[in-house]
């Protein structure tokens, strides 16, 4: 006999009574005796029933159900959520084991069993949680029931932590939490114009400086670009990100200029901004507003946009072509960068990663690849810069390879505007 509470197909209790029950426990949950929730919902029911009628589903159902309360035991509490979703309270049970337990209680769904004289192979979605200090049990138990409907998006059949799994942030595009914190604070930054570009010298072979890259910093020293820049890729703020960076970019090459050094700067182009249609009105617009001379801006592009055939990239090559402006291949040597591609590139500069000037010049392989390019560039009309120089020896073995300009910490980290100036003032070596 099941008690009153419990529902009658599966013998766990009720719906109502998992909401009362979970806020009692949790007021004797600590962080050395954890509360964690496990979320089971099983795939495919739905066609189960549709197969077997409800006298079916319920088997399937009932059979589910024994299964899991004998695999556990007396130490869990279960209780039926709705017709095939399962919700488990552990008390006493942390991360690690909490863990072990869900990948026990999917290999049991999992097992085949007969109905009809058919062998059916059940699956199920698990989502974990752990009550966290002054949290609310139920929201506890909701972040359980995400993490399980993410483990259904993804196909059902695997487990995932609350935390890890994805939610969707302000654009909606799904991002896992801390992610999702960092899409908040990237808003915030933008809002309270926390943002801004450091500038980080490109030197010759006589040690002049040619020209700037900008590189985006943000005050907020929890978001390093490493972080934010991802994370404003996966949710397309990389794109207003870009524009921000394209005004202030020109703006500062006119201020330059205006001092007497007109000296190039170089900014990059994400895919995202650069396959928008109004790619070219932005820069067209960023170019007037800071009324700077189109010779002293350089777009920084991946090899892949070059060679991206589309009418909106080519459509964006073109005018930024027109409008004067130079154009460099980034990263070149990583990803699908192809040397049969350069002859059909129209670019001055191509960027060499640093992942070939980290090995200089111990790895005789990376110096024979460097020089082959270097020589091909020079061919092609193109100036060689080598990204991510550390040390005198590096650029020693750049300049002996041919690389035309050189940019890495050995020569200036990246800085402020007024930083840039003071360091300018003190290398005396401009073009």
């Amino acid at each position: 006999m099941h008690p009153p509470e419990a529902e009658p197909i599966t013998g766990f209790l009720k719906r109502s009574v998992c909401f009362d029950e979970i806020t009692q426990r949790a007021t004797l949950a600590t962080p050395e005796h954890p509360l964690a929730i496990i979320w089971i919902a099983l795939d495919r029911f739905k066609r189960v029933n549709e197969s077997f009628g409800h006298q079916g589903g319920d088997a399937y159902i009932a059979q589910i159900a024994q299964r899991l309360r004998a695999k556990i035991g007396i130490t869990a509490q279960w209780y039926r959520m709705a017709g095939d979703e399962f919700v488990c309270l552990l008390p006493d049970c942390d991360f690690d084991h909490t863990n072990q337990i869900a990948a026990t209680l999917l290999r049991e769904i999992e097992t085949p069993f007969p109905i009809n004289k058919l062998l059916l192979h059940p699956s199920a979605s698990l989502g974990i949680a752990i009550l966290a200090a002054d949290e609310n049990p139920h929201a506890c138990l909701e972040r359980a029931d995400q993490a399980m409907n993410t483990a259904k998006r993804a196909g059902g059949g695997r487990i995932v932590n609350s935390g890890v799994e994805p939610i969707p942030g302000r654009l909606g595009i799904y991002l896992a939490r801390h992610e999702l914190e960092i899409e908040n604070q990237l808003h915030l930054a933008l809002e309270q114009g926390e943002l801004s570009l450091h500038y980080q010298p490109c030197l010759d072979s006589n040690g002049r400086v040619v020209s700037f890259e900008a590189l985006l910093r943000c005050a907020n020293k929890r978001l390093t670009p490493s972080e934010f820049i991802p994370v404003a890729e996966k949710t397309g703020l990389i794109v207003r990100l870009g524009e921000w960076a394209l005004l202030e970019g020109a703006r500062f090459a006119q201020r330059l200029a205006a001092t007497g050094l007109p000296i190039p700067v170089a900014i990059n182009v994400s895919r995202a901004q650069f396959t928008t249609l109004r790619f070219a009105q932005t820069l067209h617009a960023a170019l007037l507003c800071a009324n700077v001379n189109p010779e002293l801006i350089e777009l920084e592009l991946t090899e892949s946009l070059f060679m991206d055939h589309s009418m909106t990239v080519q459509a964006n090559l073109r005018a930024a072509r027109d409008a004067g402006v130079a154009l460099s291949i980034d990263d070149f040597g990583t990803g699908y960068s192809c040397l049969a591609n350069l002859k059909d590139i129209k670019a001055g500069k191509l960027k060499l990663d640093r992942a070939f000037v980290i090995a200089l010049p111990q790895d005789t392989r990376a110096v024979a690849v460097v020089k082959a390019i270097a020589r091909l560039g020079r061919e092609l009309g193109m100036r060689v810069v080598a990204e991510g120089v550390e040390n005198q020896t590096q650029l020693d073995a750049l300049h002996e390879a041919g690389v035309d300009i050189t940019q890495g910490f050995f020569h200036a980290r990246p800085m402020p505007e007024t930083a840039l100036l003071a360091w300018l003032d003190k290398h005396g070596k401009t073009t």
